[in-house]
């Protein structure tokens, strides 16, 4: 027979699932935050607007940490259904 779908992992590991879906929304946060920030910030750069590269610069970055909070927030959601 199969597994019941949410069964712990012995090595304290996510399942496969909240992987997937780890990945796909810190891909897509980050790529909509990213994408935003660059896009505004290039727009105000080429207009004359030497602000905009307050928005250009950081904008990987941030991205990036969208990315760690959800992980972040995945690992505490699986330690308090392991208690």
């Amino acid at each position: 027979m199969s597994k019941p779908p949410r069964a712990p992992n012995r090595r304290g590991m996510g399942l496969r699932a909240d992987i997937l879906v780890l990945g796909l929304t810190a891909g897509v946060i980050g790529s909509l935050v990213g994408g935003l920030l660059l896009g505004i910030g290039l727009g105000m750069v080429t207009q004359g607007a030497h602000a905009g590269w307050i928005l250009v610069l950081p904008a990987a970055p941030l991205a990036g940490l969208s990315g760690l909070w959800l992980a972040k927030r995945l690992v505490k959601r699986m330690q308090l259904e392991d208690q």
